[in-house]
């Protein structure tokens, strides 16, 4: 029997982020084709918090590339969130890397054990996929530059579920012995997710560098970086301080920022 989890509530949310519920304006619909695409369209809050919007029902989940994001009712966490930001020389690199640290960062506090991190928007649990970032920048048009950040979480998988993912995906119920529930697990994230931004915004992508290494799933491994018409192999030497891949080539370090980009441990 899959496990049954409580309907989303906004009240409940904003009850667990506590003191910083202030900061945060937070909606929950039944259905919708994407989070990131709702916020990307609507008007950034008048009172400058933090937009969180998540859906219980998710039928065009977006991710990278062109790519879909699967969601399956009651099995799913997913939600996007619209951040305003100063423009500045570190703005925005790396924030994919930073949102995937949050994520990380919350599931160990919950007790979860091998959590990685994949270049530039995948964490990963002992080399398996369980939440997916996307990041959509949204140009002011007069006001203030934003970035929508999409999170999707895997919490139960169907077995009978197809997925075509290199290394295949794990789950929440299979990597925490105790699973909380999904109110409480979004306000946790969306704490560590708001320290993070915090950080991120008064010292850029490089004070949480060294963090993101110690998550690095490929570390010192031969890797292969693929794109529309060509591919590089090498050893993945971490991250740059603007969130770049670093890549030790025959021809010596390589940067890669563009984020359409396939990685994969070499075959």
């Amino acid at each position: 029997m899959p496990p049954k989890f409580a309907p989303l509530d906004p009240s409940r949310i904003l009850a667990g982020l506590g003191d910083r519920a202030r900061y945060f304006e937070v909606r929950v619909i039944d259905e919708c084709g994407s989070t990131n695409s709702e916020l990307v369209e609507a008007a950034p809050d008048p009172l400058g918090r933090i937009q969180v919007l998540a859906c219980e029902r998710q039928t065009g989940g977006r991710g990278r590339r062109g790519r879909s994001w699967l969601s399956w009712d009651e099995g799913s966490l997913t939600f996007s969130l619209r951040w305003s930001f100063e423009p500045g020389p570190h703005m925005p690199a790396g924030l994919s890397l930073v949102a995937g640290l949050a994520v990380a960062r919350t599931l160990e506090r919950l007790g979860g054990e091998g959590v990685q991190l994949k270049w530039p928007n995948d964490v990963l649990v002992n080399g398996q996929k369980l939440a997916g970032i996307l990041i959509e920048l949204v140009q002011g048009r007069g006001q203030r530059a934003s970035a929508v950040i999409g999170i999707g979480v895997n919490l139960h998988v169907p077995q009978d579920a197809a997925i075509d993912v290199v290394g295949g995906v794990a789950d929440l119920v299979g990597v925490l012995s105790g699973l909380p529930d999904r109110n409480t697990l979004l306000a946790m994230l969306l704490s560590e997710l708001a320290t993070l931004l915090d950080t991120y915004s008064s010292a850029g992508f490089a004070a949480l560098r060294g963090a993101w290494m110690q998550r690095n799933a490929f570390a010192d491994l031969p890797v292969l970086l693929s794109g529309e018409g060509w591919s590089q192999s090498g050893v993945c030497a971490g991250v740059d301080e603007d969130g770049a891949l670093l890549l030790e080539t025959p021809d010596g370090l390589r940067r890669v920022l563009s984020g359409e980009i396939s990685l994969r441990l070499a075959p």
